[in-house]
């Protein structure tokens, strides 16, 4: 079985999204600001062009990864990205109201409906040996609070949002602690920071 990792693009002062969902425009420049072209699964997403460091850590870990687990706001705000994720694997979605009108499972994604324990127990069957991804946010807090949680990665970017959300807003499981950073690579716009977390 793989690691469990979640992580998120974070401003400065620590924010993965700006007030009323801004400010992506500014966290995820280092998306589009290098040579190294990276393209994606999804109709709805772009090529990404990365700085070379950043580039090479993103093939490794996308090449890592067997499956992700979102909640439904997420999938719903990328229109389940055109039908494929960017990283063109499995998405474990956790809701408690499934979409109408779609099948409970496919190959591009699989919808849970009893908690973040069957949902990433669920994305840990798809990815078999490889790496589980659950996305920042709820779904990270939640991970973590259950103990699900082996890696975070921190991508540092250098704007501050002033407020917004937090990549573990409203955590019950305080303080919680982590070794590293196991790994620091030094992109362009950005800080990729890799972090145990202690159990």
């Amino acid at each position: 079985m793989g690691k469990v990792t979640t992580g998120g693009t974070m401003s400065i002062d620590g924010y993965i999204a700006g007030p009323a969902e801004s400010g992506f425009d500014l966290l995820f420049q280092w998306y589009g600001n290098g040579d190294v072209e990276i393209p994606t699964a999804s109709p709805d997403v772009p090529p990404l062009r990365l700085s070379a460091a950043s580039a090479d850590l993103v093939q490794e870990e996308w090449g890592n990864t067997g499956a992700l687990v979102v909640g439904r706001h997420l999938y719903d705000m990328t229109n389940a990205w055109g039908g494929r994720h960017p990283m063109n694997v499995t998405v474990v979605v956790l809701t408690h109201n499934p979409p109408e009108n779609r099948p409970a499972a496919d190959e591009n994604f699989v919808f849970v409906t009893e908690g973040i324990e069957a949902a990433v127990a669920r994305a840990q069957e798809i990815a078999g040996d490889r790496t589980v991804v659950v996305n920042g946010g709820q779904m990270a807090r939640q991970a973590l609070e259950a103990g699900l949680l082996d890696e975070i990665g921190i991508e540092l970017v250098p704007v501050v949002l002033g407020s917004g959300t937090p990549l573990f807003a409203d955590l019950g499981a305080v303080p919680a602690q982590f070794e590293g950073p196991t790994k620091v690579v030094e992109g362009v716009g950005v800080t990729h920071l890799r972090y145990r977390v202690r159990k």
